[in-house]
């Protein structure tokens, strides 16, 4: 298999990176975390924050793995506006509802008219990841339904693409790592070196963004 060769990635000590998540039973939280040590790696300044949680209570207390998740989860702080207008970088990690996604992610973007209406949302670096209970179950097109909003954002889309070999043993999502969640939560070691990759990509795009703009 071929692949594309990247510059090497540099220290980014300057850029701000928010990893805005949303899980039930845990996945795309560990997605994010592991995003958070990619991007830690090169010295990106990291902060993970989670949508709210919109289902009622007897949804989540009607599966085990959602509440004991929710209550674990619950010193994670919200994800705020003041967190995305002072991004650089934004990576995203939702599971799919349908092929698309999960209603409370779609529901804190859509407050974010304001940021966008004043222009603070243009050249957000972004980049996404999902997660799915099967491997056809709408990985690439949850991811894709993420970036539609960002292009009305005027936000800058780091997709991973192939520039690692990573991808491939990840299962080859060029869009955004995903991953086929199982009933016990484990999650295999290389979509795990996947999100690393992507966040590390991410946050050297943000660095030349932030060069180029000179700040």
């Amino acid at each position: 298999m071929w692949f594309i060769k990247i510059r090497r990635m540099r220290i980014v000590s300057n850029v701000n990176l928010v990893i805005v998540y949303y899980s039930s039973t845990g996945t795309n939280y560990k997605l994010a975390q592991a995003a958070a040590e990619g991007a830690k790696e090169l010295g990106a300044d990291v902060k993970i924050v989670r949508v709210p949680e919109t289902a009622p209570e007897s949804a989540i207390a009607s599966n085990p793995a959602w509440k004991v998740h929710v209550e674990a989860t619950k010193d994670v702080p919200e994800v705020t506006h003041a967190d995305i207008e002072a991004a650089d970088a934004i990576i995203f990690s939702v599971p799919t509802r349908f092929g698309n996604m999960p209603s409370q992610m779609k529901q804190f973007l859509d407050t974010t008219g304001g940021l966008w209406f004043q222009g603070k949302l243009v050249n957000k670096v972004v980049s996404a990841m999902t997660s799915a209970s099967n491997p056809h179950g709408g990985h690439e097109a949850t991811v894709l339904s993420l970036y539609t909003s960002m292009y009305h954002w005027g936000a800058i889309v780091a997709a991973p693409g192939y520039t690692d070999p990573i991808t491939f043993q990840a299962g080859g999502n060029p869009y955004g790592t995903s991953v086929t969640a199982n009933e016990s939560g484990e999650i295999d070691d290389a979509v795990l070196q996947a999100a690393k990759h992507q966040a590390r990509r991410t946050v050297t795009v943000a660095g030349w963004v932030k060069a180029g703009q000179g700040k």
